[in-house]
């Protein structure tokens, strides 16, 4: 597609505010004009063909110009292109998408509330949790645990679980009723000499100590990303989440699994909270992104049994809380061809017996590069530190801005790799094949290679 790059680069500029994004600077530099995508790739308006490592945003574990998802959306648009859901009504793919996803999802959970997004879906978490503890007559039991560094949206209750400080302090966040514990980083918070499993075991009981705090009759919520996904992909010490739940279960607290990112088939498990290293019993599961491939906007919260069974009951009344496009009927055909592609290609036993296996092995490798440490994947995300001192686990300094130096260097070597901080992350499409993630790790490496040099180039 050609396109004149100026022209739309001073409309984006004149028009177009940008999430989380510095408009005055993107101004000197200028927006990357993306013009197309195929299959793992993507295409910007220099005719650079890039290896898409972050699947757009932890979204588009299908790849792009998947012809049966973009044909499962025009039949709808045909057929139904919008209905609303209130006032009694419904509409086929909304229904069927929920019962397809019942056939997936783990036992007990049988039932969806469609949001259009993970921010939503966040946020229909917060009204739902404390509705049902009103109904169970515990109306004190509303404030939620989140974790500091974990991600859950951008509105103001997403962005209020979220653990981002730097998101707190535009607009006085987080509202009332939403406190944070430490997250479960060992390379942060770990002893010296500690063991995984120590670290892990320490790290859940802060959650303990701070119910104790607040008291058990006031706290109604744990949440937490199974693996944390924009606070740089930390993935939790052994036995961290098995501790969790056992807490959660000792206090009556809802255990609320975040899985906007790890949910269909990122960790190589339908659910994130099915994966081994995880292993928990949620009563809420929060959904987006992977749930339409990204192609269309759509999120939800799975309701266990648990919080099911007094939302429907008879003396539950209305749940006041809905969205106009809940249950959008395009957005839910797109859902169902999801799920049927799951399945026609076999896609998480695939993953499983070959692909991660084979993507866990090449991204190991990155260790071997002398700014390189702690390389470690689950599933198909990734994450590793860039160090200025490897042998003794020394950083960069914050000034350096290492991680977008690299993060430059990946876009010129046509690959996506995401900075957080002095961690590069990757969380690539699920239908990559060995020869694209060798592709991938090549490209990695020469960027690396580029940063390395640029760093002793440039500071001394």
């Amino acid at each position: 597609m050609q396109v004149n790059k100026e022209h739309i680069r001073k409309l984006d500029y004149d028009h177009y505010l940008h999430p989380f994004t510095d408009t005055y600077g993107l101004k000197s530099i200028g927006a990357r004009v993306i013009v197309g995508a195929d299959g793992c790739h993507i295409s910007d308006s220099d005719g650079n063909k890039i290896l898409d490592g972050m699947s757009g945003l932890w979204c588009v574990n299908l790849g792009y110009n998947q012809k049966s998802l973009i044909e499962a959306a025009t039949n709808q648009l045909n057929i139904l292109p919008f209905y609303n859901s209130f006032f009694n009504t419904t509409n086929v793919p909304a229904v069927t998408l929920a019962s397809k996803l019942s056939e997936v999802t783990p036992e007990g959970f049988e039932r969806i509330f469609y949001t259009n997004s993970g921010s939503e879906a966040n946020d229909t978490m917060i009204r739902m949790v404390r509705r049902y503890w009103d109904l169970k007559g515990k109306h004190n039991k509303k404030t939620i645990i989140s974790r500091w560094n974990g991600y859950h949206g951008s509105t103001i209750g997403g962005a209020s679980l979220s653990g981002m400080t730097y998101m707190h302090e535009q607009g006085d966040l987080p509202i009332s009723g939403i406190v944070h514990i430490d997250q479960p980083f060992q390379l942060q918070h770990g002893k010296p000499g500690e063991s995984e499993e120590d670290f892990g075991l320490r790290a859940a009981n802060w959650l303990e100590e701070k119910i104790l705090q607040l008291g058990q009759d006031n706290v109604a919520a744990f949440i937490g990303e199974p693996v944390q996904g924009a606070g740089g992909v930390i993935i939790p010490p052994k036995g961290y989440w098995k501790r969790i739940q056992e807490i959660c279960d000792k206090y009556d607290i809802l255990l609320v699994s975040d899985e906007v990112i790890c949910a269909f088939g990122r960790l190589g498990t339908w659910f994130a909270c099915q994966h081994p290293h995880i292993n928990i019993r949620p009563d809420l599961i929060i959904i987006a992104k992977g749930l339409t491939n990204g192609y269309i906007p759509m999120g939800g919260v799975l309701v266990g049994k648990r919080v099911a069974d007094v939302l429907v009951s008879q003396e539950s009344g209305d749940f006041n809380h809905g969205f106009t496009y809940s249950g959008h009927p395009v957005a839910a055909a797109v859902g169902i061809e999801v799920l049927n592609q799951f399945k026609q290609l076999n896609l998480i036993e695939n993953l499983q017996n070959k692909i991660i296996p084979y993507f866990a092995k090449a991204f190991d490798s990155l260790n071997e590069h002398p700014m390189v440490g702690d390389a470690k994947s689950i599933g198909m995300v990734a994450g590793l530190e860039l160090y200025q001192d490897k042998t003794k686990k020394q950083h960069f300094p914050s000034e350096f801005g290492v991680g977008m130096i690299c993060r430059e260097f990946c876009f010129r070597n046509n690959v996506v790799m995401r900075a957080v901080g002095t961690r590069m992350i990757i969380a690539p499409p699920l239908v990559l094949t060995e020869s694209l993630i060798d592709e991938l790790i090549i490209k990695i490496k020469k960027s690396l290679d580029d940063t390395y040099k640029y760093i002793q180039d440039n500071y001394k």
